[in-house]
C-alpha cells in the first residue's frame, strides 16, 4: 500500500473486556448506548460491517460487507489514550500508568507551586466540568490553579484564560510534566483552559496535552525512519509526546479533523495519517451525552460516505477505537474497559471477518507489513488476510 488512513474514534468501545470489573466497569458497551439513540444514522459504517462484528449484537448485520472487520482486545493494563494509542501504535503496557484517587501527594505539590509561583485547588478526581464550577470562581479571586485528576493516569491543570493564558498554562504544565517522572509518571499533563463567568463557565479549544514518552519503539518511529511520511493529526503529537512524526496538524473538533484528512488525501505522500477524533470522548462520552455521540457518529458516517470515493486504489483506511467511555453509564464519567472495533476499508480490500484479536497492536503490525516497515511489536499482522 502507498497510504494508510488510520482513524481513532476516540472511546468507541463495544462492549465490556473480560476483566471489565477489575477496572470498575460492569455491563458497559459504548456503542449499544449509542445504538439505542434516534439520532443514531450510520449506513456506511453498517455496510462496511460495523455490525458483524463478533459480539456486536445492538446493529443489524449486512449480508454483502464492504470492508473486513474485527474486535480488537486491550492487552495493555489501562483505559486510558495513552495506553490505547502506544498499543494502535505497537507498545503494549504491561504495567498500569500510576493513577491518584486520593489527589497527588505533597511531595508533587509542594515543588510545583514553588516553580510556578501559584497555589493549588482541588487536588482530587474531578469531572472537568464540574471542577471548574466548583472552584472557578476561588481561582479568578486567588489565581491559584486548579489541579485534578480522574481515573486515568492524568494531572489536569485547569485556569481561567483572562486569569492565566494559555501560553502560561502550557509552561505550568511543561513543569509539571518535567517533575511527573519515575513512579509518578502519569501518562499525561493535560491543560485545560476554560473562559466565561461564575455559573457560566466553559472549557476552551485551547486544551493541550503533554504526553510521557513511549518506552520503545513506535509504529511511527518505524515509518519516520525508513523515510516514509509520518503524519499525525488532532491529539497524536500529545499523545506520543512528538516523536516519529514527519508533520502535524491540530483539530478544533471532529469536523475540523475530518477537513484535515480530506486534505491530506488530496495531497500526494507515501506512508501513514494517524488520525484521533476526539470529540467523541470529550464533548459526550465523559459528559454521558447519549444522544450527542450517536448524532456525532452519524456525522462521521457521513463524512466516511464522501471521503472512500476520493481514494486510490493503493490506499487503505483504518477505523478503530483506544477504550470506550460509555455515555450511558451511571457509575462514573469515566472511561470504560472495552473491546474496540476494527473496519478496513479501500478498493484491493477483501471483505472478511478476521474475528476477536488478542491486541490492538495488531493494527500496528499490519500497517507496517503494508508499508514494508520493520517493526518489533509482539503482534499478528492481519495484511494477508484482507488485501
Amino acid at each position: 500500500m502507498k497510504r494508510i488512513f488510520l482513524i481513532v474514534l476516540d472511546s468507541l468501545g463495544i462492549g465490556q473486556l473480560p476483566d471489565g470489573a477489575v477496572f470498575g466497569d460492569v455491563g458497559v458497551n459504548t456503542l449499544r448506548a449509542c445504538a439505542q439513540s434516534e439520532k443514531l444514522h450510520i449506513p456506511n459504517l453498517l455496510q462496511a460491517g460495523l455490525g458483524n462484528i463478533d459480539g456486536v449484537d445492538c446493529l443489524p448485520k449486512t449480508a454483502a460487507p464492504t470492508g473486513a472487520y474485527a474486535r480488537l482486545a486491550e492487552a495493555s493494563m489501562g483505559k486510558d489514550t495513552t495506553i490505547g494509542h502506544w498499543e494502535i501504535a505497537g507498545v503494549i503496557s504491561e504495567s498500569p500508568l500510576p493513577t491518584y484517587p486520593d489527589g497527588f501527594p505533597e511531595e508533587l505539590l509542594q515543588p510545583f507551586r514553588q516553580a510556578t509561583g501559584r497555589g493549588v485547588l482541588a487536588n482530587a478526581p474531578w469531572s472537568g466540568t464540574a471542577v471548574i464550577e466548583q472552584y472557578g470562581q476561588e481561582h479568578m479571586h486567588t489565581g491559584d490553579l486548579i489541579v485534578y485528576t480522574s481515573a486515568d493516569s492524568v494531572f489536569q491543570v485547569a485556569a481561567h484564560e483572562q486569569v492565566v493564558p494559555p501560553e502560561q498554562l502550557y509552561e505550568y504544565c511543561r513543569i509539571a510534566r518535567r517533575l511527573l517522572q519515575g513512579k509518578h509518571g502519569v501518562g499525561r499533563v493535560i491543560a485545560r483552559p476554560f473562559v466565561g463567568t461564575p455559573g457560566n463557565f466553559k472549557r476552551t479549544a485551547n486544551r493541550h496535552d503533554f504526553s510521557l514518552e513511549p518506552p520503545r519503539q513506535t509504529l511511527l518511529d518505524a515509518v519516520k525512519a525508513a523515510g516514509l511520511d509520518s503524519i499525525g493529526v488532532g491529539k497524536i503529537y500529545d499523545i506520543f509526546a512528538g516523536r516519529g512524526l514527519t508533520e502535524h496538524v491540530y483539530n478544533q473538533s471532529n469536523a475540523h479533523g475530518m477537513e484535515h484528512t480530506a486534505a491530506y488525501a488530496r495531497k500526494d505522500f507515501r506512508g501513514l495519517c494517524f488520525v484521533n477524533l476526539v470529540d467523541f470522548d470529550m464533548l459526550y462520552g465523559h459528559r454521558r451525552d447519549v444522544d450527542g455521540y450517536a448524532a456525532a457518529l452519524s456525522a462521521f458516517d457521513r463524512w466516511l460516505g464522501g471521503f472512500l470515493p476520493t481514494l486510490n486504489t493503493e490506499d487503505l483506511v483504518l477505523i478503530t477505537a483506544d477504550h470506550g467511555c460509555d455515555p450511558a453509564y451511571t457509575a462514573s464519567t469515566d472511561h470504560t474497559r472495552e473491546y474496540v472495533p476494527l473496519l478496513a476499508l479501500g478498493k484491493a480490500v477483501k471483505p472478511v471477518n478476521l474475528g476477536t484479536r488478542k491486541t490492538f497492536a495488531d493494527i500496528a503490525a499490519t500497517v507496517a507489513e503494508l508499508l514494508g516497515v520493520p517493526l518489533d511489536t509482539p503482534a499478528e499482522s492481519f495484511a494477508g488476510e484482507i488485501i
